[in-house]
């Protein structure tokens, strides 16, 4: 028996100081982790567990290279984001077992077509081509988790063209690194080599092709690339 075609590689990470690579199983994402961005697209911080949806493996950019301005959208919003990458998993993690199943962290860019995903919310239909298209999850080498020391506070902050559009911290998010771990592990058998975004924080805005865009978590990394005509 043979394969019909030659598959696509794994996708695959740079590790921060090494020449290891981080191969890329699934990529989850949380929606609304931060309050201010909850009220700034008209929600209630408080109200509502956490909202979960994905992108295909294959969505990421890593090596800081040019991202493609995608087809069928007008109004592509960034979102910068700390990424949790597992090196381990399971179902049904309790909060107190779930950072141990982090091998580091990195910073990502949740690309959205904000117009379809308005639009899909209005027509309550799933946000799958707003968030999981090409090059929808630029991210950065990952920071192995060094002697247990996992990211709760730290400046998170992105710019484009070098004027600020998001600037917060780690410690403002709603629902902690642990605490999303342990909600997806009830709907999802989690593997080492997931990828986790946990949401973004307010200032999220249009950008254009030819547009420069800079984002930084302290003591995660940072990503530095342009945005380019498709």
């Amino acid at each position: 028996m043979a394969l019909v075609f030659s598959p696509e590689p794994n996708p695959e990470v740079p590790v921060q100081g090494s020449d290891d690579t981080f191969p890329v199983n699934r990529i989850y994402c949380v929606g609304q982790n931060y309050g201010d961005h909850v009220k700034e697209m008209g929600g209630d911080p408080k109200k509502n567990p956490p909202v979960f949806f994905s992108k295909p493996a294959n969505a990421i950019v890593t090596n800081n290279q040019a991202v493609r301005y995608p087809s069928a959208t007008k109004e592509l919003h960034h979102e910068v984001e700390l990424v949790v990458a597992l090196g381990g998993g399971g179902m049904d993690i309790g909060i107190a077992a779930a950072l141990a199943c982090v091998f580091g962290y990195a910073v990502g860019i949740d690309f959205t077509r904000r117009d379809l995903q308005a639009e899909a919310k209005k027509k309550g239909k799933p946000w799958d081509t707003a968030k999981g298209f090409d090059q929808s999850a630029p991210i950065s080498a990952i920071k192995q988790v060094v002697a247990d020391c996992h990211p709760v506070s730290g400046r998170i902050a992105l710019s484009v063209n070098r004027e600020m559009r998001q600037d917060a911290d780690l410690s403002d998010m709603i629902w902690s690194v642990a605490e999303i771990i342990s909600e997806l592990s009830r709907y999802y058998e989690l593997k080492a080599g997931d990828l986790i975004f946990t949401g973004t924080p307010a200032g999220v805005a249009s950008v254009i092709a030819g547009d420069h865009i800079q984002a930084q978590i302290e003591s995660v990394g940072e990503i530095d690339f342009k945005l380019i005509a498709g």
